[in-house]
This record gives structure tokens, sequence and C-alpha cells, in this order.
């Protein structure tokens, strides 16, 4: 561990070199590569440093103790000895989470997309409720939402709503609502007061960079329409709507949000890039991808992976058997319970398999 860690340091430490190197502060892509690089292992080497005065000041202090001192200096010494003691295996062991190989992914922005599954109108309602706490939760987190698309239905949900979380680290939280989720409630149109089950769909999509996947122009046939609201009613007369195909993957996006085409364009033209990068991730990057399967809450976005219980006020997520009677303030957002017990398990396991190397 520790000579990865040297290495790591030493990269550090090359990249200042870099980083002060005029040829490279002339080259935008360069400066951006390199600057990226060194912020994604600043806090590995902070740590380190941190790890390597600690554990030296350890070592001076028990050398001390060897030598002859009055009682109170031996008193003071050995008290400095026990702090440090304790403060050591905290370190190694934030060091050897800050060496599990990072998600390339986890510092994009995410382009999520929710859909009412099984269930009707109940399913769109919940698609909706989703919608909400996910919104609720950016603002927690200080990011911004921007949606690209919308489908909504009479009753005040969603057929499927398509958006951005722009923020950073947002995919690195995200990605665990990835698959399907399911409520039980008792819809306000049921008279009888039974519970229905309900599913509503949730894909999590990494921003993709227009350097990462190479879209020609070429390869996307443009389509334009005039965009309609709920019941077919015209909104827009003008040719604003925009679906994109992308002719080698069959990839299609449509927008209709905004009344400008260009803008429709510019939104869909971003799912279809992250749409089309994920696929090409999940196609050829076939180790990464056992890896992200393999991982808490990353793999087949059919699988159950949440229930809502409303007559119970409880979530359980079944992929860590964490269950929490506080459905009402996780639908208000509150997710950080949740989420930050996904990222420990994931964690655990990708710690597991490194140590089984």
């Amino acid at each position: 561990m520790f000579d990865r860690l040297q290495a790591v340091e030493d990269r550090y430490e090359k990249l200042n070199e870099l980083l002060s190197d005029p040829e490279i502060v002339n080259d935008p892509n360069k400066l951006r590569e390199y600057s990226k690089e060194q912020s994604n292992i600043q806090e590995t080497v902070e740590v380190y440093r941190e790890y390597k005065e600690i554990t030296q000041q350890y070592k001076d202090a028990k050398a001390m103790l060897e030598e002859k001192l009055d009682s109170e200096m031996r008193e003071m010494v050995k008290e400095e000895v026990s702090e440090l003691g304790d403060q050591i295996p905290g370190l190694e062991e934030r060091l050897k989470i800050l060496l599990i190989p990072k998600d390339p992914n986890d510092d994009k922005n995410v382009i999520m997309e929710v859909r009412g599954a099984a269930g009707g109108d109940e399913a769109a309602l919940f698609a909706g409720d989703l919608y909400r706490m996910y919104s609720r939760f950016a603002e927690t987190q200080g990011w911004k939402i921007e949606v690209m698309e919308a489908s909504s239905t009479g009753v005040g949900g969603y057929k499927e709503i398509i958006f951005m979380i722009n923020g950073n680290g947002a995919y690195s939280k995200m990605k665990y609502e990835n698959g399907a989720h399911r409520v039980q409630r008792v819809p306000e149109t049921e008279s009888g007061g039974r519970i229905h089950t309900s599913t509503a769909t949730v894909a999590c999509l990494p921003e993709a960079e227009e350097v990462e996947v190479d879209i020609h122009e070429k390869d996307i046939r443009v389509d334009t329409f005039a965009s309609s609201g709920p019941g077919g009613q015209s909104v827009n007369t003008t040719m604003s709507a925009v679906r994109l195909t992308h002719l080698p993957t069959g990839v299609v996006v449509s927008c209709q949000d905004e009344k400008s085409q260009i803008k429709n364009k510019e939104k869909a033209m971003k799912v279809l890039r992250a749409r089309v990068y994920d696929k090409f991730q999940q196609e050829a990057q076939a180790e990464y991808d056992a890896n992200r399967k393999s991982a808490v809450g990353t793999g087949d976005r059919s699988e159950r992976i949440r229930t809502y219980n409303f007559p119970q006020n409880r979530v359980t997520d079944h992929r860590i058997g964490l269950t929490i009677q506080k459905l009402d303030q996780i639908l208000e957002g509150k997710l950080d319970e949740v989420i930050d017990a996904l990222i420990l398990e994931d964690q655990s396991k990708l710690l597991e398999r490194l140590e089984e190397q």
C-alpha cells in the first residue's frame, strides 16, 4: 500500500512541475487534463503526508521514552505516544479507501431519466414524486437541475421526465439510484382503501463531453415537428420540437421542452451524447462493466432496488437490506442516510476485492 501511496505523491509533485511549464499553461487541453488529475489525487497526498508526519512524531516520542526523563516529562511523553498511536489506525483506513480506484465518471454531471412503469396513472404519479425527491436533494447539495424533456399526464405525474443535475460529484451519488423503484400505497382514486403496488424506473447517465464520444453530424438524422402537450393539444404551431436519431447505434432522443428549435436540439444532443457514451461504455469496457454490476446499485436497470411503503412510512433498499422508517423525510429530499450507506457498502466491497488481489 505504501509503495502505491509514494507513487501517488511522486506523481503529484510531477504534476506540480508540469502545471508550471509554459508549454502546458498555453495548451488548454493539457492544462485541464493535468489540473483534473492533480485535483483527483490531492486528498490522497494530503492524508498520506499527514500520516507520515504523525507516524514520525510517534516514533520520535517512543524513542524519547528510552531516554532518562523525569517523572513529569515521562508522563507527558506517554500521553503523546498514546494520542498519536490512536490517530494512526484511522489514517490508515482513510488511505485504504482513498486508494480504491475511482469511477472515472464520479465528478461528472448526471442526466437522469425517470419513467412511470407498471401501474398506469399511479406509476406516473410516483415518477413525479421521485423527480421532486431528487430535485430537493439536489438543492441540499447546492446542485442545479435543468429539465431536458418531460411528458406529463393529466393527473399531475410524468410518463417520463429527463433532467440534468449540474454539480460537483453529482454522478458519484446519484448513480446509486439506477434501477426500478417500487411504491406501495392507497391511490387517491381508490375508494376501497386497497394498497396498490406500482413501479417507476430510474436511469442515471454521466454527462459525456464531446472529446469522450465522437458523434459525427453525418451519423445523426434530425427530424423536426410541432411540440404538443397532454392530450395532444398543440402547444407550439412552429416546428420547434426535435428528434435526433444516432444511426450507428439506433439511439433516439426527442426534445420539445423549449420554444426554440435550437435550444431543443442542444438539449437533445446532451442526452444523445450521454446515451451513446453509456452504450459504448457497456459494450466496449467489459471489465469495467463487470465491476460496475458487482458494485452496489450500478447494475441492471430492471433490478428492483428500493421499496417505498406509505402505510408504514418505510423505505427499504433491497441491495443492502437497509430499512428506514422515514419515508416522509426521504421524499422531501433527505436522501443522505440512504446514499451514504450505499457508498460505504460499495467501498467495503471494493476494498475487500483489492485486499484479495
